[in-house]
């Protein structure tokens, strides 16, 4: 079926996943106001914000078997889409299943933070459909006003207070420079529909207009910000190091992903014709992400700073995946994606069952002789190192995102032979920091100043079976993955292709 975007009913059905996602997202947040707080309140609301999107998940599934598709209007059904619902929805529901372990640790017991990651997923899953700029702004506001109050709900700890209040100040800043681009691209083009945009640069020439380049210019520093890409990263690592532990899994997996998504789509749809003005800076963009990322990681000494850069350096990898801007490009995107979802919250799983009040754990030396005392954590650690370095055989499912990266990269119409050659340089100065963990982990004794590590709780272990499975599992059989990716390329609606094949032809 072929949805009318104009028709009211239609348009409601086309939005069922989303639709069902806020309905619940209300409904909890009644229930998380109902009670005064506990700890068994905020596991209960928990557990239904999991039924939520549970819920929410099985919509999508069932959206993604029909096949429908939609006519020109301001969002998008195409499986590009639901494979971001997909990532999105299995991220939020490792965050509560973490978050709900972490805040009985940490004796926090507010249930609003369930309630906020529904409310940020609701806000990603609109980016992801939006085929209008002014719906991508509504979801990127959505989202970042509840990762904002997120990133700050530990309120007896200074650092999150830090984190908190600076990512609201870049964030600001950065949605600025987003809204303004957003605005000259209006002003250039007489609207803010994605297909319609790239329609009339291609009818009306406008291909070196400066307000349209400059409109562009300007979204690109807004997508570098809340995608973490150099210069723009600075509140990354404060941020990630402040917020509660699974607080960071979620915003270096989800929260990446949505931007990732979001950008994707309005280069493929509004602004392929301009290629010769936006390849150059994504260029430079990936290669001092890639560089930056990896180099400064090999510096830290704090887990989650570290791994911070280390999302800094596969968002430089991810913008090959826009570089390429092709079917298969988009495809090595969506695999990249859950490769590094998965691999995010296994490692993320372990530092919070080894970190205590957010902030004791957090050193490497916490980490000496895992082995010894928890030799399963240490395995899982050691997968997921593997597994985000790009190691074949127990690290394989990122082995092969890798691989499917630089196949669309060699195949781009773009040369981008050169980012090639240093995503596998910066690769292999990431084994430093990746290994090194491996290292400490296995070959370090357990020092006596090493604190206690404290039972895994439920959901975290079901947390990490879950993720380990699928890592090892995708890395010996990646085929059903690989191919179900490679359907995922986010196509313009029939009849703007018609369009646009009927003023080339002129």
């Amino acid at each position: 079926m072929t949805y009318d975007l104009l028709i009211p009913s239609q348009l409601m059905r086309a939005l069922t996943p989303d639709l069902v996602l806020m309905t619940g997202a209300m409904i909890m947040m009644l229930v998380a106001a109902w009670r005064t707080e506990s700890d068994a309140h905020q596991r209960t609301v928990g557990f239904g914000s999991l039924v939520v999107l549970a819920a929410t998940l099985g919509a999508v599934l069932w959206m993604a078997a029909s096949g429908d598709t939609a006519g020109p209007g301001v969002i998008a059904v195409d499986r590009f889409r639901w494979a971001a619902d997909i990532v999105f929805l299995i991220a939020a529901m490792g965050t509560i299943a973490l978050g709900m372990d972490h805040n009985t640790r940490d004796g926090v017991t507010h249930a609003e933070s369930h309630v906020l990651v529904l409310f940020a997923v609701a806000g990603m899953m609109i980016m992801a459909a939006a085929r209008d700029l002014m719906i991508l702004f509504l979801g990127l506001e959505m989202m970042s006003i509840a990762v904002y109050v997120l990133a700050g709900m530990n309120r007896r700890s200074e650092r999150s207070a830090e984190g908190a209040l600076k990512y609201l100040l870049l964030g600001a800043f950065a949605t600025a420079f987003l809204l303004y681009g957003i605005a000259l691209t209006y002003g250039a083009t007489g609207s803010t529909n994605l297909t319609v945009i790239g329609t009339r640069i291609n009818i009306m020439q406008l291909h070196h207009t400066a307000m349209l380049l400059v409109g562009v210019g300007l979204l690109l520093v807004g997508f570098g910000f809340k995608v973490a890409a150099v210069p723009f990263h600075m509140w990354s690592p404060d941020v990630y190091e402040g917020a509660p532990t699974p607080i960071t899994a979620f915003m270096a997996s989800a929260v990446k992903a949505a931007a990732f998504a979001a950008f994707f789509r309005v280069w493929v749809d509004a602004f392929s014709l301009l290629d010769f003005a936006w390849i150059a800076p994504i260029w430079w963009l990936a290669a001092v992400t890639m560089l930056v990322g990896n180099v400064v990681a090999l510096a830290q000494r704090n887990i989650k700073r570290m791994l911070a850069y280390s999302s800094i350096a596969h968002s430089g990898y991810l913008l090959l995946a826009i570089a390429a801007s092709s079917q298969l490009g988009a495809a090595s995107f969506i695999f990249y994606l859950i490769a590094y979802t998965l691999a995010t919250f296994g490692a993320f799983a372990i530092v919070a069952t080894l970190t205590r009040n957010n902030e004791l754990g957090l050193d490497l030396v916490d980490y000496e002789g895992l082995w010894l005392v928890r030799p399963w954590l240490a395995s899982a650690m050691a997968v997921c190192m593997l597994a985000l370095l790009g190691f074949p055989i127990f690290g394989g499912i990122g082995f092969f995102a890798k691989w499917y990266l630089l196949q669309a990269a060699l195949s781009a119409d773009h040369n981008l032979l050169p980012l090639t050659v240093l995503l596998v340089l910066t690769s292999v100065v990431s084994a430093g920091y990746y290994l090194n963990l491996v290292r400490i982990m296995f070959m370090k004794p357990r020092g006596d100043a090493a604190h206690a590590i404290g039972a895994t709780g439920m959901m975290t272990r079901v947390v990490l079976a879950v993720t380990i499975t699928a890592i090892l599992g995708f890395g010996v059989f990646p085929g059903p993955l690989a191919r179900w990716a490679r359907r995922s390329f986010p196509v313009p609606p029939a009849e703007v292709q018609a369009a646009s094949a009927k003023t080339a032809s002129r």
